[in-house]
């Protein structure tokens, strides 16, 4: 039997309980709103009540007698006219108290959320889509929001039903007890329908999610969709994905159609001809009040009413318990950056580095990294190279504090890089990265990357380091340009270059290229490669090589293959060996070996 996936599942009450109880914790800072917004609600359920009893008393005690004057007529309108507006005042206080709270809550949420994420360890990311995660974000707090419109919707359908109760009861308790038969029937439904709706609404918020993933896959590699002509393969997928998720929409709206309002306007007609059927019974044996009738009626609906809206309600709570879990599953989860156990008199003074017997895997089974050891003292550069999977990056993932290496250690001038505290090793170590990445805004702010603390005179100096100066001064607004997403309106050069300027400002101790000229043009790598060189004085440096020929004067080279280091040495004598390293530069220079 195939096994249910986690989109196919309902919500036990148990675990919706759970579920609602965390997410009322973040509205904590605005309880004070909240209750005066439900004080509000109580009011506004005891004018429904007052309303029908005024006009049942002007009906049966001066209408029916014929006593009513124009006093008495002035008096039972002003008092209608004055209940009505008092009404209208408690509800507008009730709905803007309970809706500000409500947005409050939900920005507390998203900022937790967003803030949880820069948390998260890089294994996270590297196993949740970015739709996924935008999703999370994005739809399943603005569901959040609406999810507490459910709650006070519910208030507002409970003082309302119990008003109506009680009013009820003091016309006639028989009738109302006869009245109240129905209420098991509708019990019964709403139980049918959280059950079923909630295994719908998950399949729904999954489907979702699945759909925001391939849009923004489709929208980010837009450029290698239309040079290899998938455009219509996509679209089929899209159009498959699509209508899944109408399906189980069409499976909700089904559902709705038939089990909120019809089936409580059937208990509320139904209802009604009770009440008829009492009061045309003892018509018969004596005078019947028409305001008693009319009141009776009016707190029929007013019982029934609420509960029309609760039912629709349940709809959006289902919804909002599957969003509210999606982000808690977020809030929730462990795959954190690698815990540091700093010592806060650690500094990096002189940027010596020391691998020792390390290993990692990113699985926690397979290692990607064995027993990597070697020293780069400082002001040295090492290098690393090796085919595509060799453990290249992973050294630099385990350097950077991106993952959490399983055995050995690393240390910095003698110190654990765990004894560091992580702003310490953020602000000493460089990384330039093969795929450059510029944020939205000017080149001011991607080279600065908003650090208050550094100067516009810095920011020009780092560029004039890299010569980036050179690109950018000719540019209309110069380091003002505006900065569009990712940088689209940039060459892959001046991006790398920007980027390198965005390193080389903060003066990091340890510089780290992860092929940080893979993607420049033989032009644009001989401007800057006397930049890359400056860089690199006094500085600690390790290099992922793309191109052999830019690491010569490294020195230590070391030579990756399956996680393990085959060989290491400087270029002459890797030369010299005629192995590995030999033939990747043979290879590299048309057979030429120097």
């Amino acid at each position: 039997m195939e096994q249910k996936t986690s989109g196919s599942k309902s919500f036990p009450l148990k675990e919706q309980f759970q579920i609602v109880s965390r997410i009322f914790k973040f509205g904590a800072p605005f309880k004070g709103k909240f209750f005066m917004a439900i004080f509000f609600g109580v009011l506004v359920a005891i004018t429904n009540v007052v309303l029908p009893r005024i006009l049942q008393t002007f009906m049966d005690d001066y209408l029916a007698t014929q006593t009513a004057t124009t006093r008495i007529i002035g008096l039972f309108a002003a008092a209608y006219f004055g209940v009505t507006l008092l009404k209208i005042i408690v509800w507008y206080l009730n709905l803007y108290l309970f809706n500000l709270a409500s947005e409050k809550t939900v920005e507390n949420i998203r900022n937790k959320v967003f803030t949880k994420l820069h948390t998260l360890g890089m294994r996270f990311f590297d196993q949740t889509p970015a739709g996924s995660i935008v999703t999370r974000v994005t739809n399943d707090t603005e569901t959040i929001k609406e999810f507490f419109e459910v709650f006070l919707t519910v208030l507002q359908g409970i003082f309302g039903v119990v008003a109506s109760f009680i009013a009820m009861a003091l016309l006639s308790l028989e009738i109302t007890l006869w009245i109240m038969l129905f209420v098991p029937v509708l019990l019964i439904v709403i139980w049918y329908y959280q059950k079923y709706s909630s295994t719908i609404y998950r399949s729904m918020r999954e489907k979702l999610s699945i759909l925001n993933t391939k849009l923004a896959e489709s929208i980010s590699g837009m450029s290698i969709i239309q040079q290899f002509r998938q455009e219509k393969r996509l679209q089929k997928d899209f159009e498959k994905t699509n209508s899944s998720y109408f399906e189980s929409r069409y499976a909700m709206v089904k559902a709705n159609a038939l089990l909120l309002g019809p089936i409580i306007n059937l208990l509320d007609t139904l209802a009604l001809v009770v009440i008829l059927s009492f009061f045309g019974y003892n018509a018969l044996t004596g005078a019947v009040g028409v305001g008693v009738i009319y009141a009776f009626a009016s707190y029929v609906r007013n019982f029934f009413n609420p509960m029309v809206r609760m039912m629709d309600s349940l709809s959006i709570f289902q919804d909002g318990v599957v969003s509210s879990n999606r982000v808690l599953n977020v809030l929730d989860n462990q795959e954190l950056t690698p815990q540091q156990e700093p010592d806060s008199s650690a500094k990096i003074k002189a940027g010596k580095i020391e691998f020792k017997n390390v290993s990692f895997s990113y699985d926690g089974k397979k290692n990607v990294l064995n027993n990597i050891t070697f020293t780069a003292n400082p002001g040295e550069t090492v290098a690393l190279v090796g085919h595509t999977g060799s453990g290249k990056s992973s050294i630099i993932n385990v350097m950077m504090r991106f993952y959490e290496f399983s055995e050995g250690d690393i240390l910095i001038d003698g110190i654990s890089i765990k004894k560091y505290p992580i702003e310490e090793l953020r602000s000493k170590m460089g990384l330039v990265l093969q795929d450059s990445f510029l944020f939205y805004g000017t080149i001011n702010d991607n080279i600065r990357l908003k650090n208050p603390a550094i100067t516009d005179r810095q920011v020009e100096a780092a560029a004039q380091f890299v010569q980036a100066d050179a690109f950018i001064e000719q540019l209309p607004n110069q380091y003002e340009s505006k900065v569009i997403e990712r940088g689209a309106s940039y060459s892959s050069g001046q991006k790398q270059l920007i980027s390198f300027a965005s390193t080389i400002v903060t003066d990091p101790k340890i510089l780290i290229l992860d092929e940080a000229t893979a993607n420049i043009d033989t032009e644009t790598e001989a401007l800057i490669q006397e930049g890359l060189n400056k860089m690199r004085q006094g500085r600690t440096t390790l290099a992922i090589a793309h191109r052999l020929s830019t690491i010569r004067d490294a020195n230590m080279i070391l030579v990756l293959d399956h996680g393990e280091i085959i060989e290491q040495g400087t270029h002459d004598e890797l030369i010299k060996q005629n192995g590995v390293y030999h033939e990747m530069y043979r290879l590299q220079n048309n057979g030429l070996v120097e």
